[in-house]
C-alpha cells in the first residue's frame, strides 16, 4: 500500500472493504473453532462458508492491488520486480478461487476424519504461500 497511490475512489473503497474483511476475519475464524460439529453443524456450515466468502475477498483485493503493482506502464515498482509481482498477483488469484469453490456444498458434505473437506482445502493456500516464498528466497 506504501507504492500504490491512493489518488482514485475506487482505490479507498476497496483498501476500506479490505480493512472491514480483515477486521471480522478472526471473528468468524473463532466461530469455526468454538462450534462442534456434532451439536452445530448448521451454525458451524454456516461460519465456515461466511470464513471462505470472507477470505476470498481478502485474497482477491489483495490481487487487484498487486495487480495494479504488476503494470509496467503505471511503473509503480522496479522493472526486476514485475515478474515478482505478477507471481504473487497470479498465487492470490488462484488462493482467492480455492477459497471461493469452498463455498460449495460439496465441500461440506465430504469428510475426511469427521472434518468437512472445507477445513481441509483451506490449508492450500498456507502450504502454497509458503512454498513460494520459500522458494522465491532460492532463485534470487
Amino acid at each position: 500500500m506504501s507504492v500504490l497511490p491512493l489518488e482514485s475512489g475506487t482505490v479507498v473503497g476497496l483498501n476500506l472493504v479490505l480493512l472491514f474483511l480483515v477486521s471480522i476475519e478472526p471473528y468468524l475464524f473463532y466461530l469455526n473453532i468454538i462450534f462442534d460439529l456434532s451439536d452445530h453443524a448448521l451454525l458451524l456450515d454456516s461460519a465456515s462458508r461466511l470464513y471462505a466468502l470472507d477470505m476470498t475477498g481478502l485474497m482477491l483485493i489483495l490481487a487487484l492491488f498487486t495487480y495494479e503493482l504488476a503494470r509496467e506502464e503505471r511503473g509503480l515498482v522496479a522493472a526486476d520486480l514485475i515478474a515478482h509481482y505478477r507471481r504473487v498477483r497470479d498465487s492470490l488469484f488462484v488462493f482467492a478461487a480455492l477459497f471461493l469453490v469452498t463455498v460449495m456444498p460439496i465441500f461440506w458434505n465430504i469428510k475426511i476424519q469427521d472434518l468437512p473437506l472445507r477445513f481441509y482445502f483451506w490449508l492450500i493456500p498456507l502450504v502454497l504461500s509458503f512454498a513460494f516464498r520459500v522458494s522465491g528466497r532460492f532463485q534470487k
